[in-house]
C-alpha cells in the first residue's frame, strides 16, 4: 500500500493535540512560507502538510519528501525545518493549510491562508466648495472600484474639521475605504490585509481663508527662526569679547 493511501487514512483520524488556527493574508500571484510553529521532535516517524485535509506534501526520514500530484513545482518543502513555500497563490489557494508532525506524540500548526487581490486605486473628488468671509465647506467623495463615501469638511482661519469625525466603510470586496483630515490636508485610503493605495488633496486650495492662517503661521515661523539665529550670533559676539578681555588681562599679570 503506498504512503499516501496511508497517510490518507491517517488524516480522517482527528488530531490529538489541538493548535490555533493563524490567518494569514497573501497577495495573488505572491509566494507565502508556513512553518512548523510546535516543538519539532527528535524522533519522527513521518511529517505531512494538508490543505484542507488533502495531502500536498509527505516526509518519511530517510526518503525524499513526495508531493502530490498537481502541486509539483508550487511547492518547496524544507526536510530540515518541515516548512513549505507555495508559490503563485491563486484565489483557489485559499483554505486551512495543517502541518501534522508524528513521532512519539502528534503535533500540529495550523494556517487559514486568503489570497486576496491588491486594491484598485483611491479617487478623491471635490463635489462642491463654499466660501464666506470666515469659513469653509468642502464636500468631497471618498471612492473605490466598487464603493465610495462623501465627507464635508469645515475651516476656519484657524481650524479645520471633519463633520460626523473620521469616515469609513467595507466595500463589497472586503477591503476598506477611509477618509480623513489630517494636517491640513484631506486623506481618501483604500487598503486591505495586503495592499494599499491612497490619494489626498490640500485644502488650501480651496479656502483661501484657511491659506492665509497658514502663510501667517509660516511668516510667524520664519521670524522666529530669524530671531533665534539673531540671538545665538549675539551670544558669540559677546563670549568672543569676553574671551578676548580676559586673555588680556592674563597676560598682563604675567
Amino acid at each position: 500500500m503506498s504512503v499516501f493511501v496511508i497517510l490518507g487514512l491517517l488524516v480522517c483520524i482527528e488530531a490529538q493535540a489541538s493548535s490555533a488556527v493563524t490567518p494569514v493574508f497573501v497577495q495573488k500571484g505572491k509566494d507565502v512560507l508556513l512553518n512548523v510553529t510546535t516543538d519539532v521532535l527528535k524522533r519522527i516517524t513521518f511529517v505531512s502538510w494538508n490543505f484542507n485535509k488533502k495531502v500536498l506534501v509527505i516526509f518519511v526520514p530517510g526518503t525524499n519528501s513526495s508531493v502530490s500530484d498537481g502541486y509539483t513545482g508550487r511547492i518547496e518543502f524544507s526536510e530540515i525545518k518541515y516548512s513549505v513555500k507555495l508559490k503563485n497563490l491563486q484565489k483557489a489557494d485559499s483554505g486551512v493549510y495543517t502541518a501534522r508532525v508524528f513521532g512519539a506524540e502528534e503535533q500540529t500548526t495550523e494556517y487559514n491562508v486568503t489570497v486576496q487581490d491588491p486594491v484598485s486605486p483611491a479617487g478623491l473628488t471635490v463635489d462642491s466648495v463654499s466660501n464666506s468671509s470666515d469659513s469653509c465647506n468642502l464636500t468631497v467623495t471618498c471612492s473605490a472600484q466598487d464603493s465610495h463615501i462623501s465627507s464635508t469638511f469645515t475651516c476656519d482661519h484657524q481650524t479645520c474639521s471633519q463633520e460626523g469625525g473620521e469616515r469609513s466603510e467595507v466595500t463589497t470586496s472586503g477591503a476598506s475605504l477611509h477618509v480623513y483630515l489630517m494636517n491640513d490636508s484631506i486623506i481618501c485610503n483604500h487598503s486591505n490585509q495586503v495592499s494599499w493605495t491612497n490619494n489626498m488633496t490640500k485644502i488650501q486650495h480651496f479656502c483661501p481663508q484657511h491659506a492665509g492662517s497658514e502663510s501667517l503661521s509660516a511668516g510667524i515661523s520664519l521670524c522666529l527662526v530669524k530671531t533665534v539665529m539673531f540671538s545665538v550670533g549675539l551670544i558669540i559676539m559677546v563670549s568672543a569679547v569676553i574671551s578676548v578681555h580676559i586673555m588680556e588681562k592674563l597676560k598682563k599679570q604675567k
